[in-house]
């Protein structure tokens, strides 16, 4: 155990995030999101919920300032409507760790599959909520 880092933080998890550079980005998808299908670095958090892994990761992560959309979730397909508590949730978390972060974006969910095979891992966790996909873009520790 490590002090400071969250037990709910793999060994594994903690390599990816540490290997990350700015820019790079990590999804943190819904035990639904084709993740094997969309990316070849896949961690398993089966169990654990997204708002606790934002409750954990921010603490030791730091979010892309220079961008616009630094958290990006899926957006409501057609016909589909997002339930709002699944993103106060995690808004609620990433306001503990980071309330200085912008809103969260939405993108179309085959927009969100393209940034899915570019980001440099997906983590599947036990998170059931539909669209309960978010995308972080790590940014540089200030000094």
């Amino acid at each position: 155990m490590l002090k400071g880092i969250s037990p709910l933080i793999s060994p594994q998890l903690l390599e990816v995030l540490a290997r990350m550079g700015h820019g790079d980005e990590i999804v943190l998808a819904d035990a639904h999101f084709p993740g094997e299908t969309m990316n070849d670095r896949v961690l398993r958090a089966d169990g654990l919920r997204i708002a606790d892994l934002l409750d954990a990761i921010l603490p030791i992560f730091e979010l892309d300032s220079y961008v616009d959309d630094p958290l990006v979730m899926m957006a409501a397909v057609e016909g589909d409507t997002l339930d709002p508590s699944v993103e106060e949730a995690y808004r609620s978390a990433i306001d503990r760790h980071a309330p200085d972060a912008p809103a969260i974006g939405r993108i179309e969910r085959f927009a969100f599959y393209d940034r899915a095979r570019a980001a440099f891992a997906v983590v599947m966790t036990g998170e059931t909520a539909k669209y309960g996909n978010i995308i972080l873009k790590k940014g540089v520790t200030p000094l």
